[in-house]
């Protein structure tokens, strides 16, 4: 094992979005390919805003994607306690050297940081309410920091302007307990999103007030929103983890579509096996420029999963599914179940359509689409075309020829080439009228799953509203 040592380090204040899970698995994944260690660090200090169910949360979407922690809270390890709010020992300790160091004073009942170098009075404009007030600030012209980031290359900061420590409540700041864990916990290299780069100057005074040497620095791309404006926040559509293990999304598509954030597989597949991931995975080829979400891109990398389970996985994942939606219960037949899966796993993509798309298989009150109907009626009255076939089907159902896909098709062309008319249009109008749909397996299939009875009952009902 190398002493590569990588952290998370989520706050358990809300629902676990996509650009946490993406610097998770950008950290986990270095981990992985150097042989090092993950760590799982919570960061909840901010006792108004903590919850145990966000950490919950936090815990149960790591775990759905795959990344575990070596070392962490539920885990343990030889540098824990690994929740901020259990290491306040430590952090006294850390804030008495730099008081022993002359680097702390207090102001506004808060404990803060003093920046070394010159110090100089401006005045600054700020806004309180509607009114525009000034005040005098005293700012430090302290020495540029350089920081070496695996990414972004040399980045030169400077701090002006010292800052807290402790807050006036008694909680520690981001800063100070980010650092004082950093170098209690060994931690090697810090891989977090580029939006933290400002921070990082801050972070390496404090390393040097400390007398430590700086971990390594590697600030991955943002994540867009899907129109490419703006950084994704939780509020936007597809940002929850959670969204896409209740749309049952496969956590290994999931995962392998946060790899793409940010990164590019070096022999150019975008679909591979989380192995050949960890075995390709470099911080020298994460991209500078921000990432695009697509959530489209994201349901063909699952679909493509999807379609690559084992038949008998796939019959697992939708049958919980079809229980879950109420259309599979201890009353439904065995073989009429067996009969739905094998057509039902040759057309499924994504599995949050499966209850929609295959209700009409398992029961009768089924949703029907409205626009569907809509789309049908601008090609002339899809009940008047099912009414002109009802004769010809009812004959082959009593020949039991009614789920003989050349027979039907065959009958299908007379009547519409008898009204001049297309094929499909009729085809269609039937599949509408037992299915309330506009596409899925095709038509003899699905007269066989149901039965001519059921079939011509649903034929009928339909022809009836034809327009008189």
């Amino acid at each position: 094992m190398s002493n590569v040592r990588t952290r998370f380090a989520p706050s358990p204040t809300g629902f676990f979005h996509i650009g946490s899970a993406r610097t998770a698995l950008f950290n986990w994944l270095y981990a992985r390919h150097t042989g090092g260690t993950f760590i799982l660090r919570v960061e909840d200090t901010d006792t108004a805003r903590n919850s145990e169910e966000y950490l919950r949360v936090i815990y149960d979407s790591l775990r759905w994607l795959g990344m575990d922690w070596d070392e962490g809270p539920e885990k343990g390890g030889s540098h824990g306690p690994y929740r901020q709010s259990e290491r306040t020992g430590l952090y006294r300790e850390y804030l008495q050297k730099l008081h022993d160091a002359g680097r702390t004073y207090e102001k506004d009942g808060a404990v803060w940081f003093r920046l070394e170098g010159p110090r100089r009075t401006i005045r600054e404009t700020y806004k309180d309410g509607d009114a525009t007030l000034d005040r005098q600030v005293e700012v430090v012209d302290a020495a540029p920091v350089v920081i070496h980031d695996l990414i972004r290359g040399d980045v030169t900061r400077a701090e002006d302007r010292d800052f807290v420590l402790v807050r006036a409540n008694g909680e520690p700041g981001f800063h100070f307990v980010n650092v004082v864990d950093d170098i209690a916990m060994a931690i090697t290299h810090v891989i977090r999103g580029e939006d933290h780069l400002s921070n990082t100057s801050k972070h390496i005074e404090l390393y040097k007030a400390f007398g430590v040497t700086p971990p390594t620095f590697a600030h991955i791309p943002l994540i867009l929103k899907t129109e490419g404006k703006g950084k994704m926040s939780k509020r936007d559509r597809g940002a929850l983890i959670e969204e896409y293990q209740q749309r049952h999304f496969l956590p290994d598509a999931v995962r392998n579509y946060l790899c793409l954030l940010g990164w590019t597989p070096g022999d150019g597949r975008e679909i591979l096996p989380i192995s050949d991931i960890i075995a390709q995975f470099d911080l020298s080829d994460v991209h500078q420029g921000n990432a695009r979400f697509d959530e489209r891109k994201m349901a063909h990398i699952n679909q493509q999963y999807v379609r690559a389970l084992p038949p008998a996985q796939i019959d697992t994942k939708v049958t919980g599914i079809l229980e879950s939606a109420g259309l599979v219960t201890g009353a439904t037949p065995p073989a009429h179940l067996r009969a739905v899966l094998d057509v039902v796993r040759e057309k499924v993509g994504a599995l949050e359509n499966v209850p929609t798309l295959f209700a009409y298989l398992l029961r009768d009150d089924y949703a029907e689409d409205a626009r569907t109907l809509e789309n049908l009626r601008k090609k002339g009255d899809p009940a008047a075309k099912v009414a002109a076939l009802l004769p010809a089907l009812e004959r082959l159902a009593g020949e039991g020829r009614l789920v003989d896909g050349a027979a039907l098709e065959a009958v299908i062309g007379e009547i519409a080439a008898a009204s001049d008319e297309k094929p499909a249009n009729h085809f269609a109008a039937l599949r509408y009228a037992v299915s309330g749909l506009n596409g899925g397996p095709h038509l003899h299939d699905i007269f066989r799953l149901l039965g001519a009875g059921k079939v011509l009952a649903r034929l009928r009902k339909f022809a009836a509203t034809a327009a008189r």
